[in-house]
């Protein structure tokens, strides 16, 4: 019986590591699981518990706009040293650091909300430093995922990976968040997320990396010098310079619909805290689907066509779901949403990782992230202001129309990025 239950075992772990490289490496495999609680509590909080939160304080879709800006403000900010940072110091510490302060602050609004004391600038006190981990939080948490896998051919596979459990997270902490506050009330979603984050500080110390340190980033202390050497690198690439222009573009208009969510659950959809839980489960949903095709999908030639697609189908979604009137009907478009999201996310971070020389990859994953949720604080006040002065559903009709009209343009970079990859590819040396 023990000799049959150890071939089975075998046979079974042959197969995964044959359809999912990236769990062979055990620096991968540990954080995988503790990232994926730790990162439901946050997205808990984040896209669910405050907006609801300063929504039903507030009334005010300006002020969940406002809110939403402040919120992500900080991380606009501090995105770019932390790429600086990811380059020179150890991503296993730095993450480590993050979990710790991002403890203290749950723990923070856990209490106040024990005791009833929680306001509206008490609220946008602690998003404000949610905000300054999260910029300190991305770079690294992106450049990790290669370093916890040995072999360069497996890393497209990582950072799928590594975006379904992202993905997965989205679906379990609202999921959570939604029934926590139909029933035991906002404190406990606090609660959860301050106890996820033991999980992630647990598998992060249990990790061995050697950090992978060249001898110009020992010798070199110049952290704007860095920077700038960073954003040359983005810029005279014109295939890295156009992908991140469209991110960009969709962390302004394309993720502009999660910062309305409370609006059209509460005022569009007429439901509660449980409708908006139910919104928020969507998209990611739809997600966790994309992700799952991008992890058993080989090679990154191809992506540059999906990013255009992906970016053109957003804007459609948008605008579809602003139209609706009905949570039966826009429940599958906000799946379609999510998908589409992470399709041209994801691709854009998998030929970035790729292609672009190791002793960059950290700064430039910084702008990538800049990119991509720095410009969300510009959106959610955009968004907010839109909805105040036009209404929620001709505000996100804006956005998504927007979005058509930058898969227009992106269509017409399409053709270089693809040389470039190619070129990159059949380059014998791939790092700087």
């Amino acid at each position: 019986m023990q000799y049959w239950y150890e071939q089975l075992s075998d046979r079974v772990s042959k197969t995964i590591y044959r359809r999912l490289p990236a769990f062979k490496w055990r620096n991968f495999r540990l954080p995988f699981g503790g990232q994926l609680l730790s990162m439901s509590g946050t997205f808990m909080t984040q896209q669910l518990t405050i907006p609801w939160l300063v929504y039903d304080l507030t009334k005010s879709a300006w002020l969940l706009g406002l809110a939403g800006f402040l919120q992500f403000l900080p991380t606009l900010l501090l995105i770019p040293f932390s790429g600086v940072l990811a380059d020179r110091w150890s991503r296993r510490d730095l993450l480590m650091l993050v979990q710790v302060l991002g403890i203290s602050v749950s723990i923070t609004l856990t209490i106040l909300t024990f005791l009833n004391q929680i306001s509206f600038g008490s609220l946008l006190i602690l998003s404000i430093l949610n905000g300054m981990l999260k910029g300190l939080d991305m770079p690294v948490r992106h450049t990790i995922v290669t370093e916890t896998v040995d072999d360069r051919n497996d890393w497209g596979n990582a950072i799928a990976l590594n975006s379904v459990m992202l993905s997965s997270s989205l679906v379990l902490g609202p999921a959570i968040g939604g029934l926590l506050i139909a029933t035991v009330g906002v404190k406990y979603c606090f609660l959860y997320d301050s106890l996820s984050y033991v999980a992630a500080i647990v598998t992060l110390k249990a990790m061995q990396i050697q950090p992978k340190l060249s001898s110009v980033e020992l010798q070199f202390n110049n952290t704007w010098q860095r920077l700038r050497e960073g954003f040359q690198y983005v810029n005279q690439i014109q295939p890295i310079r156009a992908i991140l222009l469209l991110l960009a573009l969709q962390g302004v208009f394309g993720i502009s619909y999660i910062a309305l969510l409370p609006v059209f659950a509460a005022d569009v959809l007429h439901g509660n805290a449980s409708t908006m839980a139910t919104l928020g489960t969507a998209a990611p949903i739809g997600s966790l689907f994309a992700c799952i095709y991008l992890s058993m999908r080989r090679g990154i030639l191809g992506l540059e066509r999906l990013i255009m697609i992906a970016q053109a189908a957003i804007g459609v979604s948008l605008i579809l779901f602003s139209l609706s009137k009905q949570l039966w009907l826009s429940l599958p478009i906000l799946v379609f949403v999510g998908g589409f999201s992470i399709l041209q996310i994801t691709s854009s971070n998998t030929i970035i990782q790729t292609l672009v020389a190791d002793d960059k990859q950290g700064r430039v994953m910084s702008f990538y992230a800049l990119a991509m949720v720095g410009m969300i604080p510009f959106g959610n006040l955009l968004a907010g202001s839109l909805a105040q002065l036009l209404g929620a559903p001709t505000a996100l009709m804006v956005c998504g129309g927007t979005c058509i009209l930058g898969s227009m343009w992106f269509s017409s970079q399409v053709t270089q990025v693809r040389r470039w990859m190619k070129r990159e590819i059949d380059s014998p040396v791939v790092s700087g």
